[in-house]
């Protein structure tokens, strides 16, 4: 949770264990989408994602905002890389966008399985 990701960045430089270190972290963004009405969920997702996509990219300390589609599982999910340094800084804003951002995707007909996840991402 929280906390150990406190407990991990309060170090110079940040080790999950001695041979597993890291620079960056992501925060992912993810829900499944569906093939109804020509796949109508997934262009509302990306419309939701391009309305957000300046102000997640102006956060300080982004490195890379990815979008990720898969067509096999209908996995869309949205994939923001910082600097460990600044993780912490985004993670006390809220990680805004990210409430109002999974809000309205979680509204769209044929979106399903709405989920955020933290991890390291070298």
């Amino acid at each position: 949770g929280v906390l150990r990701w406190q407990q991990i960045l309060s170090s110079a430089m940040p080790e999950i264990t001695k041979t597993v270190k890291f620079e960056n972290i992501a925060r992912e963004w993810r829900c499944k989408w569906s093939a109804d009405n020509d796949k109508a969920s997934l262009s509302a997702a990306q419309a939701k994602l391009e309305s957000v996509l300046g102000e997640l990219s102006s956060v300080e300390g982004v490195l890379s905002v990815q979008r990720v589609v898969c067509g096999g599982c209908l996995d869309f999910k949205v994939i923001t890389k910082l600097s460990a340094a600044a993780f912490g800084a985004w993670e006390k804003a809220g990680f805004a966008p990210e409430a109002e951002f999974l809000k309205t995707l979680g509204e769209i007909k044929g979106i399903e399985s709405v989920e955020t996840q933290t991890y390291t991402l070298e």
